[in-house]
């Protein structure tokens, strides 16, 4: 069987074999503990998206860019173009300067955790998943733990893989992770300056409702909490 991907790429052929071919009960063993096996679900999704997006020609044409603003956090991008009509644009693209993280924990009995906080840019009170920013270069599974631990006190022993999204394309490439996290264990917040958290356990069903009721607007809350209304 072909892999659903160009073949000199060494590690996505790696990946596609993990997944397609019979291993040892050791060798599985040893992969698991190096997280291979949690990742393949996040790896070969990405795989598949970027063959399916790259068989699309890209209308678009860059003459150049320029740095505006940057920040810690993000950068202010102008760039000159040509659209798909031939005619010259200038276009805005923030970039952020981090990956953003979302993490949904489920105990045993079928609860979640939400984390409310007065969000500045909107002026209004928001009730949202456990979230936060993965710098470059660190796992974006272990910045799952962290911002759990930190916002909820929650400290995870499973992380699961639960879908990737774009935040808002047509103004930012950031890309978000949703998790699930299982087999949850009471620990200690530690919350930013920035952030004045109230913390809130309730059964999955009901956070899923307070979605469909509009009481969660947050992109990626809305996206996790779906894709769980889907899964239970």
């Amino acid at each position: 069987m072909e892999p659903p991907f160009p073949a000199d790429y060494a590690l996505h052929s790696r990946i596609y074999w993990l997944s397609s071919s019979s291993i040892s009960l050791g060798h599985y063993t040893s992969l698991k503990n190096s997280g291979i096996i949690a990742m393949l679900p996040f790896l070969l999704g990405t795989i598949r998206r970027e063959k399916f997006l790259s068989a699309y020609h890209n209308p678009w044409k860059t003459l150049g860019v320029r740095s505006i603003y940057e920040n810690p956090w993000l950068r202010l991008e102008e760039h000159d173009v040509i659209n798909p009509a031939g005619g010259k644009n200038l276009y805005g693209k923030i970039c952020f300067l981090n990956q953003a993280i979302g993490i949904i924990p489920l105990d045993n009995a079928g609860n979640t955790w939400l984390v409310g906080q007065h969000r500045y840019t909107l002026n209004a009170y928001s009730w949202e998943i456990p979230e936060g920013g993965s710098p470059l270069g660190e796992d974006p599974m272990e910045t799952a733990r962290r911002e759990l631990r930190e916002e909820t006190g929650l400290i995870a022993q499973d992380i699961q893989w639960l879908l990737n999204l774009h935040t808002s394309n047509s103004v930012t490439d950031e890309e978000g992770i949703i998790y699930l996290a299982r087999g949850l264990e009471p620990g200690e917040t530690e919350h930013e300056d920035t952030e004045d958290i109230t913390v809130r356990k309730l059964p999955l069903e009901e956070a899923i409702e307070m979605a469909l009721k509009g009481e969660i607007t947050d992109a990626m809350s809305l996206a996790g909490l779906y894709r769980l209304a889907i899964d239970i």
